[in-house]
């Protein structure tokens, strides 16, 4: 290094030249800043260097994480090549700066070669500009460029970050031979996108070519499994797994646990966690979430505390899903306590610590405190809304449910399939009637949300609170809600509040030949008989019951239908197992 420090730089000499680029990476290797900054100086100071020696001081510069120093450089030179610009973009790229490698891109016109592209989409993808990066797709087939594989995948990435999957399946169509990362990045942004049906012919593909999947192909294939509760599909998954030891990689035993907990089996999610070798915060929040999903709700609290004894600290999200436990036990105390978890740990206020906070409070009838976490909340997504605005809904407060819904079109947010939900009970409380139509036939549709079974038994129940029981029938019978019990039960619990026994035994009749034994069915009829005076119509349902069979529970509290190991939790005086975590943590 001392005899390249004393060799003359700056000069025309070919062989000087070839000097100072041993000298930038020789310097670029050791990390001596000093160097290159002496290089530098004499540039500066005027000495002669062609776009090779620049473009090393520039690679020296990025090797040193001196980006600022790189673009003054860059900035400086006189002419400039393609590499100069992919170092510049690839420094920016691999730094994070993103947004800075695209205004390069804007702002200079230094030729792009498949490098240089592939760095400008990748960015494009990170920053989710769906803009740019159709510019710089247009520029790779204007190029020829599209043939390289690597450049191909680039621009199929970024389509799919930028949720324009139908430009992807353009781009995946014309890949000329099976590429697995084209195929991960097409079902991954299918399944960020909620859009299952557009997965299965990708995933229909992949598994004729499974002896080349990756794991990120079993982490992405089991992802769709979990979303269609493809059960099957994914215990071959599992098979083929097994016989390449991947069941032991920790993100594809995480993605088994999560698949057979969405798939209603909580016992193979267990077993698929058990045999993990090394359980980290992601394994561990995996399993206790197929518990919640499937409201086991104490055994998902057990694990939290499992967790934290076997010395792995929960996240953000292991701690919304020990809240949303709580609310599903209604757990109140629990829930406090681990509110007070969160506030010690760091991690209250993260969004969503906040979003299962507010969803606890509400199904533990704190919705006044479910208020207060989502007006502290420095932003609000999508769940946020849907929380306190069913929240609201759920407490019998329409009119701030209403008011909320409207506050999130102004944040412009768009609405959800959740949402409507809300909005529609809300609306159903009200007696909105005409606003309930519109929010179902026009604003559903103007945001691209298809109604489902929930959204009509909204309005059914609109319907029936508005004494329109024949509207409601015909409601039922024109829509996909002409099987289902719930609404049709609704119906006739309506007919014995406004006395229509006509059409009630009309809707009892229907009830009786999609579930002849639905003992709610055969208890509003009874009652309703009874409330006109027709005890004739009393006995003869009463025998009917025994005849068939059918027997009325008696009722019982909530404590009652609880777990025996519970109900000794709940009867603690210190309020269950979570008020002693707090304590220690405190």
């Amino acid at each position: 290094m001392a005899a390249a420090r004393a060799c003359p730089i700056g000069v025309s000499s070919v062989d000087q030249r070839r000097a100072a680029v041993a000298v930038l990476r020789a310097a670029a290797a050791s990390g001596d800043l000093s160097v290159g900054k002496a290089i530098h100086a004499k540039v500066v100071r005027g000495s002669r260097f062609d776009v090779v020696q620049y473009n090393h001081l520039i690679a020296f510069y990025v090797k040193c994480s001196r980006l600022g120093l790189a673009r003054q450089v860059f900035d400086s030179m006189p002419s400039r090549n393609t590499v100069s610009g992919n170092l510049l973009m690839s420094g920016y790229a691999s730094s994070g700066r993103h947004k800075d490698a695209l205004a390069l891109l804007r702002a200079t016109d230094f030729g792009m070669n498949e490098y240089v592209l592939s760095s400008a989409v990748a960015a494009a993808a990170h920053v989710r500009s769906y803009d740019m990066g159709r510019q710089c797709h247009g520029h790779a087939i204007k190029a020829g460029l599209v043939h390289y594989s690597y450049v191909c995948n680039a621009v199929l990435h970024m389509y799919c970050q930028c949720a324009h999957m139908e430009d992807a399946v353009k781009v995946f169509e014309n890949v000329s031979s099976f590429d697995i990362f084209a195929f991960n990045s097409m079902i991954n942004g299918f399944l960020n996108r909620g859009q299952m049906d557009g997965s299965v012919s990708i995933v229909r593909s992949m598994v004729r070519r499974i002896e080349q999947w990756d794991y990120v192909s079993y982490v992405a294939i089991l992802g769709h499994c979990a979303s269609m509760k493809e059960l099957v599909l994914g215990s071959q998954v599992h098979t083929q797994a097994l016989k390449r030891r991947l069941e032991l990689n920790v993100y594809v035993g995480s993605a088994l646990v999560d698949m057979y907990g969405k798939c209603d089996n909580p016992h193979d999610a267990n077993c698929a966690f058990d045999v993990l070798p090394e359980k980290n915060v992601v394994s561990w929040t995996a399993v206790m979430t197929a518990y919640t999903q499937n409201e086991l709700f104490e055994d998902a609290l057990q694990l939290f505390l499992d967790m934290e004894l076997e010395g792995v600290r929960p996240n953000e999200f292991s701690y919304a899903v020990a809240l949303n436990s709580c609310a599903g036990l209604a757990d109140l105390r629990n829930g406090n306590a681990l509110c007070a978890c969160t506030m010690k740990t760091g991690h209250w206020g993260l969004l969503p610590v906040s979003n299962a906070l507010m969803n606890m409070y509400s199904k533990s009838g704190s919705i006044e405190n479910a208020r207060r976490v989502f007006l502290s909340m420095p932003y609000h997504d999508v769940v946020s809304w849907n929380s306190i605005i069913t929240g609201y809904a759920h407490h019998g407060l329409a009119r701030e449910a209403m008011e909320v819904f409207n506050d999130m079109l102004f944040a412009k947010e768009a609405p959800s399939y959740v949402t409507f939900v809300g909005v529609l009970s809300a609306c159903a409380q009200l007696g909105l009637v005409d606003e309930g139509f519109y929010y179902l036939n026009t604003m559903m549709k103007e945001v691209g949300v298809k109604p489902g079974k929930e959204h009509y038994t909204c309005m059914v129940g609109l319907l029936c609170r508005a004494g329109r029981l024949d509207e409601a029938q015909q409601f039922i019978v024109s829509n996909c809600i002409h099987t289902d019990v719930v609404a049709w039960r609704s119906l006739l619990n309506s007919c014995q509040v406004h006395r229509n026994y006509g059409l009630g035994h009309q809707v009892a009749e229907q009830i009786f030949q999609l579930k002849p034994k639905d003992v709610g069915t055969y208890v509003l009829l009874s009652n309703m008989y009874a409330k006109a005076n027709r005890w004739d119509g009393v006995v003869k349902v009463r025998r009917l019951m025994r005849e068939l069979g059918v027997r009325k529970e008696p009722g019982v509290s909530w404590i009652q239908r609880l777990p025996s190991r519970l109900k000794r939790q709940i009867s603690r005086s210190q309020g269950g197992i979570l008020i002693r975590l707090t304590l220690e943590i405190l």
